[in-house]
This record gives structure tokens, sequence and C-alpha cells, in this order.
């Protein structure tokens, strides 16, 4: 027993700077963040039981903690085995208890509350827009928050060029991973002045249509302007045509307009998969985990074959380009920015390598090897 108090003090604080840098943090630990909806959040004491408002996000948690998948993680949205089935094929290999942690529903529509609130989650990771619950779902909110459950919102997919650093950076706090996000900020950060770098001094930005999610339906056009992947465009050094048409995120615009317009670039975002490459003339682009360079080239010449498509000088001349609709739910968003950057300003880009950086993110980031085709040029 210590009767001094001075004595004593100093005796604590000896024996705190004795600890282990990792006890060290534990102590010092935030014990609130701001999350991406710009509210103050108390984090929990405990974080050892994780719900996801979408199952995607398990690649972006991944980067911080490899142990979360396997460990923390009891609910969560089915989006990712259906979504993105090739990927979802992956992390099975290496998390096989990934088909037994609860769903909680396919969308924002079916989320279930009553079974998250089941599950006794300490914590539940939603976007601030996707297919699960979102920040505009109040009553989701207040229910799980009067069953005690904290709730953060992160962002990969609104507006992810601009929120992908603050998600990681609020990720690393409520996962107690603040280094891992640190390093994973430095790739990015790293990754992405490469691209700014080389768009110094650009006068010319060539016009880009965007064709969103290439066959999800017969119709033309769908595309995204003022968010989502529409951000990449200007990003890469390119101007939208849909951007003074379209106000919102997404919309559609009329292949007259496209003909009359005659963009420089055309790039479809594609959302096919190993499950439908599996049908024969399916509609959709396959890009994705586990589809190979010919699956990807033959399904994309089809898709520029259609009616008017095939009409525009891009397509003619060769210009144009596919890239995952995946990379919209990604933390690795940078590496489709780079893909872009090289097909609209080949010359300036000459030396950038958007594989490279794909392949360094798989093997420094993610427990799956690189595994399949991610974009594909028509020529």
């Amino acid at each position: 027993m210590c009767l001094n108090h001075d004595t004593c003090d100093n005796m604590d604080f000896r024996r705190i700077l004795a600890l282990p840098l990792s006890i060290l943090f534990s102590l010092s630990h935030a014990a609130s963040v701001t999350d991406l909806a710009g509210r103050t959040v108390q984090l929990p004491s405990k974080t050892e039981r994780i719900i996801l408002g979408e199952g995607r996000m398990l690649t972006s948690l991944a980067i911080l903690d490899r142990d979360v998948p396997r460990q923390r993680v009891v609910g969560m949205l089915g989006d990712f085995e259906q979504l993105d089935p090739g990927s979802y094929a992956q992390y099975r290999k290496v998390y096989p208890n990934l088909d037994k942690i609860a769903r909680l529903g396919r969308s924002s529509q079916s989320f279930s509350v009553e079974e998250a609130i089941r599950l006794k989650p300490q914590l539940a990771i939603f976007s601030l827009g996707g297919h699960g619950p979102d920040v505009n779902d109040t009553a989701t909110l207040q229910r799980l928050s009067r069953a005690g459950v904290t709730v953060v919102y992160v962002d990969f997919n609104k507006d992810p060029l601009k929120n992908t650093e603050t998600s990681i950076r609020v990720l690393g706090e409520v996962l107690g991973k603040p280094q891992a996000a640190t390093r994973y900020l430095a790739f990015y950060r790293s990754e992405m002045a490469k691209v700014k770098q080389g768009l110094s001094g650009v006068t010319r930005k060539p016009s880009v249509f965007l064709e969103s999610r290439v066959g999800l339906s017969g119709g033309c056009c769908e595309t995204i302007t003022h968010g989502m992947l529409g951000r990449f465009v200007e990003a890469a050094g390119g101007r939208n045509i849909a951007d003074a048409l379209v106000p919102g995120s997404h919309g559609t615009v009329s292949l007259e307009f496209l003909l009359n317009t005659q963009p420089d670039v055309y790039i479809g975002t594609a959302i096919g998969n190993p499950l439908t490459a599996a049908h024969a003339n399916s509609p959709r682009i396959a890009l994705s985990a586990g589809i190979d360079t010919q699956t990807a080239r033959t399904s994309f010449q089809r898709t520029l074959s259609r009616s008017g498509i095939a009409r525009l000088t891009a397509v003619k001349q060769g210009r144009a380009y596919a890239i995952s609709h995946q990379f919209n739910y990604s933390a690795a968003n940078v590496v489709a920015v780079q893909a872009m950057a090289k097909w609209l300003h080949p010359e300036r880009f000459r030396q950038l390598d958007p594989h490279a950086t794909l392949q360094r993110f798989y093997q420094d980031f993610q427990p799956v090897p690189l595994n399949g085709t991610f974009w594909i040029e028509a020529r």
C-alpha cells in the first residue's frame, strides 16, 4: 500500500510508461468518433459483435483487421454473395464461417431490425447510401440505438473519392486499428497523387460517356454523374458529357443525345460476374474476381455491338473501355481512377501501371490473392 500521494502518482506514471505500446494505445483509445454523417458517436467499450449494413464492407474491414470477418462480424446484408459472387467465393475459402454469419436481408427494404437486435451486437456499421439501411433510415437508427447498439456511418459508395480516406480513419478508430488505417492511407494517397501530378497543366479534358450497370435493363442509357463512379471521370482528367443533363448522382440519357454529342471516350461499368458469364449471350459485361481476360473481352465486344452504341465514333475507333462496377463499393477505388486516367491521357500516363497498384492492394491489404479481370479495353 502506498501512503504518499506524490510517490504513488510517480509509481503509477512509471508503470504506465513501462506498458507495451499496444496496451498504451488501448488506454488512450478515442472514446468517441465523428462518423461520415457528421454525428459524434460514443464508441462502445467492446466491439466483439458487429453487424454490417452491406456485406461488401468486409473487404474494407479486412484492410484494417484480417480477423474481423472471422471473429467479430455476426450479421450482414446478403449483397456480397449476390452482387459480387466471385470475390465472395474467394473470401469463403479464407473464412469458412461466412455462410454461417446471419443475413439481415438482401436490401434496405428487407433489412431486418428484429434479427439485428436479436444478435446482440455492440456496433453497427452502415453506409451513407447504398444497398442497406442508410443515413436517411432514421427508424432503423432509432430502434438500434434504443437497443443499445452503436451505429456508425461510413461511405465508399455515395461520394467515394471524397469520403474514402475519412471512412478508413473512422473504421480504424472503431476497430481499434488506427495504425493499420494510417498505413493504408499512405498507400492510397501516394497512388492518388500519381494521377494528380500527371494531370498537372492539363487544359483539354476528353469528353466521356459513362454507361452505368451495362446490361441490367434493355434500355439506353443509364449513367452516373455527380456522385459514385461519376466522380472518377473528373478525377481522371475527363469531362462527363451527362453532367449538365443529370443534376443528381445518376439518371438516363437518350441514344439520340449520345449520337449527336459523340463523346471522345466510352466507358461502361460492368456488373457481370462468373455466374452471369455462365449464361450464353448475357447482356452484362463480365469483370470481377474469377473472370479471365477472354471472357471479359467477349462480353464487352457483345455489349459494344448493340444497336446505337456500335455507331458511336469512340466505339468504332477503339476508344471504348469497361471497368468493374464493384470499384464503386471498394476502398481500392484509386485503382479505377488510375485506369481511367491512363485511358483518357495515355501520353501523360505511359509509366502508370494500375494493375501493379491493384496487385499491391491485394498483396498488402487483402486476405485473398488477385484473381480476375477488373477492366478491359476494346482494342
